[in-house]
């Protein structure tokens, strides 16, 4: 079968995207092709699109969208339903097998790849790895966030951290993947759970979803400003969090995550955890005797160590029963032709939340 998209693609040189019309390859034996209803626009696609590359790039990787086509050895999802797209692997696989990316002919000649997924189209294609059937009552727009951001944030809280009830929590950076961090955290029965960003505005929607406590770090020195809410049992305690978690990924933020990590009392119990969460796009250099002396952990989590088959129905049943609120963590929704600007606009930091591209 012949299936067009319009797809956006990254062209070398200029750091933009174009939105052009190509015909998708017909699917491979372990291919499924997904007709889209939303995709996530993720600020960690910001450092592909700025990288330098010699040939065109297509982004993109967390979506809703409805089955138009399987491959022979597809098993678990058939044309017609309702389907989540992810970049992590739906579940754990009995035998390895490498998902080839995809390639796909442009009309000047020339060909783009993407990474894994890309959605960041009308229509994709994708190996089956990477695509989860979508739990009942996942909405068609507001679910396009599940397979990255809501992944990500809250998998730390649920699956890197296993947050326990009471433990303290700092979330540092709240857009899309922070906000689900701090709505897991409140999930987890987390207090209490501290907010750290550079805006009032943004630490104030924080508390829509689970913030008890925020910190602004343009005001102050953050770390010091976690230790005072968090001052600990001894006189001599400096303060900090169980679990402190970087949703941002930069040199600044990692060493303020672990510095809001409480110390251990040696011999007597363990210190907190560090998570990083976000991408880093830097190098960093750290000092790593604050770890070794308060006996701290820094941990990497990556996608939230998420299961997407196991994870994703608690993400929605939290959804649907009024305790994690999509629609205000979507806080701007563009066309596809109309990219570039809210790709802007994230660059910017002026997506309080997550933008999604309306593909409908």
């Amino acid at each position: 079968m012949t299936t067009s998209s319009r797809v956006a693609v990254v062209i070398p040189g200029t750091n933009k995207l174009e939105v052009m019309d190509v015909t998708l390859p017909d699917p491979g034996p372990y291919q499924v092709v997904v007709e889209q209803q939303a995709s996530g626009v993720c600020h960690s696609q910001l450092h592909q699109i700025h990288s330098p590359r010699k040939h065109p790039v297509i982004l993109g990787h967390e979506a809703t969208g409805v089955v138009l086509a399987i491959g022979s050895e597809v098993k678990h999802v058939a044309v017609g339903d309702d389907v989540l797209v992810t970049w992590v692997p739906r579940s754990p696989q009995p035998e390895y097998r490498p998902a080839a990316a995809v390639t796909l002919d442009l009309p000047d000649g020339t060909r783009a790849t993407s990474q894994n997924v890309f959605t960041w189209a009308t229509t994709t294609i994708a190996d089956e790895q990477y695509i989860v059937k979508a739990p009942p009552g996942t909405p068609k727009d507001l679910g396009s966030i599940i397979g990255c951001a809501v992944m990500t944030g809250a998998g730390a809280v649920l699956n890197s951290a296993q947050v326990k009830p009471g433990e303290s929590v700092a979330v540092w950076g709240v857009g899309g993947v922070g906000l689900s961090a701090i709505a897991a955290a409140r999930q987890s029965g987390a207090n209490p759970i501290i907010a750290v960003d550079l805006d009032d505005a943004k630490l104030e929607f924080a508390k829509r979803f689970g913030a008890t406590l925020t910190v602004n770090a343009s005001k102050g020195d953050a770390v010091e400003g976690v230790r005072a809410l968090t001052p600990g049992e001894r006189s001599t305690d400096v303060g900090g969090v169980d679990h402190s978690f970087d949703c941002i990924g930069k040199s600044i933020t990692i060493k303020q995550t672990i510095g809001g990590a409480r110390s251990g009392w040696w011999a007597e119990r363990r210190g907190g955890s560090a998570y990083l969460v976000g991408v880093p796009t830097e190098e960093v250099t750290l000092d790593v005797m604050p770890l070794l002396i308060g006996e701290k952990r820094f941990i990497g989590s990556l996608g939230g160590s998420s299961i997407p088959e196991e994870d994703f129905p608690k993400f929605i049943e939290w959804y649907q029963k009024g305790e994690f609120d999509l629609d205000a963590l979507i806080t701007e929704r563009v066309k596809l032709d109309d990219i570039n600007e809210i790709v802007h606009e994230l660059e910017a930091g002026k997506v309080a939340g997550r933008a999604i591209l309306d593909l409908s």
